[in-house]
């Protein structure tokens, strides 16, 4: 089994998620005694939230840089960003280390074009749905369509993430707001929706959507996994 370096923190919550999935797809695998060789740097996600919401992107590259030079020299074999937005400095850590880093975008755009689809509704915080490195991926390296929701839905699902889910917060009247941008992507034309923000699992369940749901931090671990366990 590889080892794998999780870069999390952003927030913990999703990032207890990717060990809880990682450990269980493991213990599937390997048996009930098995778990997942991974290594975490956590983030303080209040610093990160604030240089975000600063647009100090070449500060964020260069803290994300570090957390992966530190998993590599850790020894792990391949990275994980545990977060969506952040995989706006994916190419600096690329460059920066030797081994692989799994993006997040990937595992999503494979399994919608496997389905047959490709006009997709993105959700996500709003460096996600709003700045081109997302994407412009999903449609570049993909053939993905892309709908992101209106400016109003678009300042709701963010708003909702930073104030609601990265502290723990699930409400049902936010899982109502949500199931409305679905139902209004769904109406632009979109086939399928990509959760692409690794809190948004914790809000929106299959049965808040008419079209297929695509949640990336399941997604991204299903592509670990099978990174991990590979010859």
């Amino acid at each position: 089994m590889k080892t794998i370096g999780l870069i999390g923190g952003m927030s913990w919550e999703s990032s207890a998620e990717y060990y809880r999935l990682l450990n269980q797809g493991i213990r599937e695998r390997r048996g009930a005694t098995a778990s997942a060789r991974c290594i975490l740097w956590s983030f303080d996600f209040a610093e990160i939230e604030r240089l975000q919401h600063e647009g100090d992107w070449d500060s964020l590259s260069a803290l994300m840089v570090d957390a992966a030079q530190r998993l590599e020299r850790a020894g792990a074999d391949l990275l994980l960003l545990c977060t969506n937005s952040m995989h706006r400095t994916a190419p600096a850590i690329e460059a920066a280390v030797a081994i692989p880093l799994l993006h997040i975008a990937d595992p999503a755009a494979e399994s919608i074009r496997t389905a047959g689809l490709s006009r997709v509704g993105l959700l996500g915080t709003a460096f996600t749905m709003e700045q081109p490195f997302y994407r412009d991926r999903l449609a570049k390296r993909h053939g993905l369509e892309v709908i992101i929701p209106e400016a109003d839905d678009r300042a709701m699902v963010h708003r909702t993430i930073y104030e609601e889910l990265v502290a723990g917060r699930v409400l049902g009247e936010s899982r109502a707001a949500y199931r409305d941008v679905i139902a209004r992507l769904v109406d632009a034309g979109a086939e399928a929706v990509i959760l692409g923000c690794t809190e948004i699992m914790l809000l929106v369940r299959p049965e808040d959507s008419a079209v297929p749901l695509f949640d990336t931090t399941a997604l991204h671990v299903q592509a670990a996994l099978e990174a991990m366990l590979a010859d």
